[in-house]
């Protein structure tokens, strides 16, 4: 069986420059033999005390959900003098097993976000609800897609990432007006369990 550092190089070597990784602690042992041979996005839950590593591997981190983890990116960012793009990530699908800031407090936090130093807010994420219905899905990140716009008229044109659609739904998130899609387990097959 393929390892994930190796199917990460493959990938690179296809011409595949954005990789997505969704634990600081897995990834830091890959990035440590791999080096920093793409642009490393940081997808899944940050949690506050993994702020210090995870700056130093990922150029972006597309989980952002609260003020207090923010300020924590720009605090450590701070320290070692590196600016980090970071995207919102939004509950869209309003599912209380997912992380996000909650709609009616995304702009908001873009806005308080938006004026800490050593972070380039450049967008939005959200996850889409899991279910098969795909009128739900649509609204979800047809909601997403709202904000965004919203977003672009508070930071400007540099907010010019929205992403949205896994592996599962990304052709729903396309035609919602997603610019980044994340089809890891379309592209490495399904994690391994822990």
């Amino acid at each position: 069986m393929t390892n994930r550092r190796t199917l990460i190089k493959t990938a690179v070597a296809a011409g595949l420059h954005h990789i997505g990784e969704s634990r600081v602690q897995e990834f830091t042992t890959k990035f440590d033999e791999i080096g920093h041979i793409a642009r490393f996005h940081m997808v899944g839950h940050l949690q506050t005390n993994k702020v210090r590593k995870a700056v130093k591997i990922f150029d972006v981190i597309q989980s952002v959900d609260s003020l207090r983890l923010a300020e924590e990116i720009s605090r450590e960012c701070g320290k070692i003098d590196y600016e980090i793009d970071c995207l919102v990530e939004v509950n869209c699908s309003g599912e209380s097993q997912k992380y996000g800031v909650m709609p009616d407090a995304c702009l908001d936090l873009v806005k308080k976000v938006h004026d800490l130093p050593k972070i380039e807010v450049v967008g939005l994420m959200t996850v889409g609800p899991h279910t098969d219905d795909e009128d739900a899905i649509r609204s979800s990140f047809r909601q997403c897609n709202e904000l965004f716009k919203r977003g672009q008229d508070i930071v400007g044109e540099e907010f010019d990432t929205l992403s949205m659609g896994m592996s599962g739904d990304f052709h729903l998130g396309i035609a919602e007006g997603s610019t980044m899609i994340r089809v890891g387990t379309a592209l490495f097959g399904p994690r391994q369990p822990r």
